[in-house]
C-alpha cells in the first residue's frame, strides 16, 4: 500500500500499567485501536520497554487489517507518530525514545512527549493550559500554540516533588508508626492501615513490609484507606490531604506563571488515578485554593482517555483543522474508555 494510504496518525499513550495505541485518519476518524502493556523503561531498558509497545502497535496495524507497511520492513504505518509516555521525564529521555521509535520506522515523523501532556491536550480545546497528573507520582506538563512549554522534571524527591498514591501511603504509614510507638499524634491511622492487610499493628505492617511477606508495590493500596480516614474526620489524615492539594495547586501557579497565563482565563486540568477520583476533601481543596491564587484558572477534571490528547497533538502537527478535532473527540465521547482492540471506521 503506498504512502499516501497511510493513517494520518498513530498516537501512543504509554503508561506503567497499560498502552493504548490508535490509528488515526487525517480526517480525524478513528481506524483502529489497540491496548497493550505497561511502558518501564527505567525498569528493562528502553529497547525492551519499546518492544511492548511494538505489540500493541501490531495489533492496531492488523486490526486495520494490514494496511500501511510494516513498518521497518516496509513504507511507514502513518505520516507522523505522536508518543505520550511515561517515564519521558527529562529531555535526554525523551530524545532516547524518539531514536527508538524512528529505528522502528513506524512513521514518516516522530514526536515524542510525557504523557502529562496527552492528559493536558485531551482535556482543552486547543493547546493552552495546564495539566497537573496526580495519579502514582505527580507532574505537571502547560502549553501554548506557539509551541513553548512549562513543564518539571518529576522522578521523585529527588527533583522535589511530593505526593501522588504512592507518596500518600508513604507519609500516612510515617504518621502511623510515630502515632503507635508514641512518637507523633495519635490518628486513626495507625488502626486502619494495618487493618487493610489483616494485620493487628503497625509494627507487625513494618515487619511484614521488611521482610517481604508484603511487596512494598502494594503500599500504594493505602491511598485510598487514607482518604476515607481523613473524610471521617482524623485531622492528621485530613492534613496530609490537604497537603496534597497544595502541592498540586503550587506545580500549576508555577505553570501558570511560566507561561504568563496566571492573569488569563486558563484551563487547569486535573488527571490521574488521585485527581481525577473527586475525593471531596482534595478536589473541594483544590478549586478553593486555585480560586484564591490563580482567580481566572478554570479547574477541571479530565475524564477523557489520554490517547485522545495524544492524537489530538498528532493532529495539530498535522494541521488538520478543528473539524478533524471535533470527529476524533466525538469517537471517544461515546467510547470514553476506547475499545481495547478493533477497527473503527
Amino acid at each position: 500500500m503506498g504512502l499516501t494510504e497511510v493513517a494520518g496518525v498513530l498516537a501512543i499513550d504509554a503508561g506503567n500499567s497499560k498502552t493504548d495505541v490508535a490509528l488515526i485518519g487525517a480526517d480525524g476518524g478513528v481506524l483502529a485501536t489497540a491496548r497493550g502493556g505497561g511502558f518501564r523503561p527505567p525498569a528493562v531498558g528502553v529497547g525492551p520497554a519499546v518492544d511492548v509497545l511494538a505489540e500493541a502497535v501490531a495489533r492496531a496495524v492488523a486490526a486495520r487489517g494490514g494496511a500501511g507497511g510494516s513498518g521497518t520492513s516496509g513504507p511507514p504505518y502513518a505520516r507522523r507518530v505522536s508518543a505520550c509516555l511515561a517515564n519521558a521525564d527529562l529531555p535526554v529521555e525523551e530524545r532516547r525514545l524518539r531514536e527508538e521509535l524512528e529505528r522502528r520506522g513506524w512513521g514518516v515523523d516522530t514526536d515524542v512527549a510525557n504523557d502529562t501532556f496527552a492528559v493536558l491536550r485531551a482535556g482543552t480545546d486547543e493547546p493552552r493550559g495546564v495539566a497537573v497528573v496526580c495519579g502514582a507520582g505527580i507532574n505537571c506538563a502547560g502549553m501554548l500554540p506557539d509551541g513553548r512549554t512549562a513543564r518539571f522534571p518529576a522522578v521523585g524527591r529527588l527533583s522535589g516533588d511530593w505526593g501522588g498514591g504512592a507518596g500518600l501511603a508513604e507519609e500516612a504509614i510515617w504518621f502511623a508508626v510515630r502515632a503507635e510507638d508514641g512518637r507523633g499524634e495519635p490518628t486513626e491511622l495507625a488502626r486502619a492501615l494495618p487493618e487493610h492487610f489483616g494485620l493487628p499493628s503497625m509494627y507487625a505492617l513494618i515487619e511484614a513490609v521488611h521482610l517481604g511477606r508484603i511487596a512494598r508495590g502494594r503500599q500504594h493500596e493505602l491511598a485510598p484507606v487514607l482518604f476515607a480516614t481523613a473524610s471521617g474526620g482524623d485531622r492528621v489524615a485530613r492534613s496530609i490531604v490537604y497537603r496534597q492539594a497544595e502541592e498540586i495547586v503550587l506545580m500549576a501557579c508555577v505553570a501558570l506563571e511560566r507561561l504568563s497565563l496566571l492573569g488569563e482565563e486558563a484551563p487547569v486540568l486535573l488527571g490521574g488515578s488521585v485527581a481525577a477520583a473527586r475525593h471531596p476533601l482534595l478536589h473541594d481543596r483544590v478549586v478553593e485554593l486555585l480560586a484564591d491564587r490563580a482567580p481566572k484558572a478554570v479547574p477541571r477534571v479530565v475524564t477523557a482517555p489520554p490517547v485522545l490528547g495524544a492524537a489530538l497533538l498528532g493532529l495539530d502537527r498535522l494541521g488538520s483543522g478543528p473539524e478533524a478535532a471535533a470527529r476524533l473527540r466525538s469517537y471517544y465521547a461515546s467510547a470514553p474508555d476506547g475499545p481495547a482492540l478493533g477497527a473503527a471506521h
